[in-house]
């Protein structure tokens, strides 16, 4: 699948996992279905669920380092700026040659435009905060968000899934 196509399915997932409420309670379940997923595959990621300027869950699996902290955080950021998956922002930024965060005057100490982090979308609300992961390849990382995504919204994964490189 091309980057056009991965970018047309992140907006359809984008306008579909939506949240009607979220609460410390909520941000807990999908961060224990995350982590349950990793442990499961024996993953080596970080997960961090977030209200824009609180961490509501954060849990790190062996083989993770301190870069794959900084990596959540500077994922986590591009979501909170331009309230997008950071996946479909970097593929965005690869259709344009690599300018975005040029253009935008953004430092890259600070904002990481790699797949892993996914808005938590409130209807009626917005953007809210985000649910971040760190550790695998960027698309990898994008997916298993969306996979805990769909069990925790009772959604069909196979469908909203992107499709296989």
């Amino acid at each position: 699948m091309g980057l056009s196509e991965d970018l047309e399915q992140i907006a359809v997932q984008e306008r579909e996992l939506v949240f009607t409420r979220i609460d410390e309670q909520t941000a807990w379940e999908l961060g224990e279905r995350l982590r349950t997923l990793a442990a499961r595959r024996q993953l080596a990621v970080v997960i961090d669920v977030r209200r824009f300027g609180q961490p509501l869950f954060y849990a790190a699996l062996a083989g993770t380092t301190p870069d794959n902290v900084d990596w959540v955080r500077r994922k986590s950021n591009v979501v909170a700026r331009f309230h997008r998956s950071s996946y479909a922002v970097g593929l965005k930024d690869k259709l344009k040659d690599g300018m975005l965060l040029e253009s935008q005057g953004l430092p890259a100490a600070d904002y990481a435009t790699h797949g892993g982090s996914f808005p938590l979308i409130v209807a009626g609300a917005g953007v809210i905060g985000s649910v971040t992961v760190s550790g695998l390849p960027q698309r990898a990382d994008h997916e298993l968000v969306i996979e805990a995504l769909c069990k925790l919204l009772d959604r069909n994964y196979e469908d909203l899934r992107l499709s296989n490189e």
